[in-house]
């Protein structure tokens, strides 16, 4: 009798331990994710057909955060919230026309720049005059564009790494504000893009303080291309345009950032904070820009946590209103200034594979930083030697002079498609998605797990 006991005894045991198989390695996992992940694919799919665009203040952008917060309870997340913060809302209006009257009449496609003003349904017609740069524009004299549109052109070219984007950008960035500064009645500005295709490429303008803003579009690169040549045929006859733009402001408005946790062993412990942005322009559906970033996020804490819970806990930020003016950024970091973070990291850059790793922790822990190296390397992710200052909307590591880390994403063709009715999923390739979520499982799991300081203070 005793011995059938033991041998019941044992094979209880043993079909528990059937039962129960040890949870995989962190490295098994984000093979796996390589591989198979769906996560990702799951949230940017989902949202980009049930939401669609989420332009920063309006009805789709609360039923985006909606969205958000249903998928991240249905997936285990804990804390999950949509925090409220007050924002400046502006809102792009109906009609969006621009039409060369002489001399050589004919319709260019345009799209208003985020924060420029309203020419008023009957839209404003005047001479335009060119300028190749921005810094021609800046040597222009004062009061010289006084009843006039400027024009505003630039040279950008594709680059895996996106630093054109740094040159070009002031063309729309500071384009406007500089025009009104000198008179002009408005401004159209070559998009700020790499594609040929008839899509003109919004984003946010900004005017100094004291001008008032004025109507600002941007052509589609065929336009702008269109127009220049024009410029070169007209000789002295002036290029004139009609320029009707109407969008508005809303004033204050309620937007969210939301926020959920996989809960660390040890609470006491600075948490990982991994961070996208949730808003996108209305042309496309944010797809690229950026549900796909936090498509990566969540499904990299979520794999992280299947290979057993992490020491630290794991916090993903979908901040709000970054393309109006990084309100979520800096409500968050506002709210959340007393509690320290270890590390942080964003995706917002597309979908398209990582191919570096650079940190600004390389000199204060380089054996942190060399294990990093190393266990993406097999994921085709070089070691970066650039110091990682992370993206728009972890402002909190950078107030608190904490570690950040930047997985540098393929930006070739990211700004065929940045702020444009090109941004849809069906530019998503899923194997480099995959990817991404594979290199952010491996990174978000070892930070989750160090137990010492992730950057020592200084």
């Amino acid at each position: 009798m005793r011995k059938s006991l033991v041998a019941l005894v044992a094979l209880s045991l043993a079909s528990s331990a059937l039962a129960a198989p040890p949870p995989p390695t962190l490295e098994a996992q984000a093979d796996h994710a390589l591989a198979e992940d769906r996560l990702a694919w799951d949230f940017v799919e989902g949202i980009t057909t049930e939401v669609g665009p989420r332009q920063a203040g309006t009805e789709a952008d609360r039923r985006g955060r909606e969205w958000a917060v249903a998928w991240l309870k249905r997936h285990g997340f804990a804390k999950v919230a949509d925090e409220p913060f007050e924002m400046q809302t502006w809102v792009p209006g109906d009609l969006h026309r621009a039409e060369v009257l002489s001399p050589f009449a004919q319709h260019l496609v345009v799209a208003p720049l985020g924060g420029s003003a309203s020419t008023g349904p009957d839209g404003i017609t005047a001479e335009v005059v060119k300028f190749e740069t921005v810094d021609n524009l800046r040597a222009a004299p004062a009061g010289s564009l006084a009843g006039k549109i400027a024009y505003i052109s630039h040279a950008m070219t594709p680059t895996q790494d996106g630093s054109q984007y740094g040159f070009a950008g002031p063309a729309r960035w500071v384009g406007a504000g500089i025009a009104a500064s000198k008179g002009a009645l408005a401004t159209v500005i070559k998009s700020v893009g790499t594609d040929w295709h008839r899509n003109p490429h919004t984003g946010g303008t900004a005017f100094p303080e004291g001008v008032a803003p004025i109507p600002a579009g941007a052509l589609s690169l065929p336009d702008a291309a269109n127009l220049e040549r024009m410029f070169a045929r007209a000789g002295d006859r002036p290029v004139t345009m009609k320029l009707t733009l109407t969008p508005r402001d809303l004033g204050t408005t309620t937007g969210g950032n939301v926020v959920g946790e996989i809960t660390g062993r040890d609470p006491s412990l600075p948490p990982v904070l991994l961070a996208c942005h949730l808003d996108s322009w209305w042309l496309g559906t944010g797809a690229f820009d950026d549900g796909a970033g936090c498509a990566i996020a969540a499904a990299a804490a979520l794999n992280a946590n299947m290979s057993g819970q992490p020491l630290r806990t794991i916090r993903v930020l979908f901040a709000g209103a970054e393309e109006t003016g990084l309100w979520g950024s800096k409500a968050y970091a506002a709210a959340h200034a007393g509690e320290p973070i270890a590390v942080a990291l964003e995706s917002d850059f597309g979908a398209d594979r990582i191919w570096r790793f650079d940190s600004n922790f390389r000199e204060d822990n380089p054996d942190l930083h060399a294990r990093i190296a190393r266990a993406v390397a097999r994921f085709g992710v070089s070691n970066g030697t650039e110091v990682a200052t992370g993206g728009a909307d972890i402002n909190i590591a950078r107030d608190q002079k904490t570690a950040i880390i930047d997985l540098q994403q393929d930006g070739t063709r990211y700004f065929d498609l940045h702020h444009t009715p090109d941004d849809t999923l069906d530019k998503i390739d899923p194997a480099q998605l995959r990817q991404n979520v594979a290199v952010w499982t491996q990174v978000a799991g070892i930070l989750a797990n160090e137990p010492g300081p992730i950057k020592p203070k200084e």
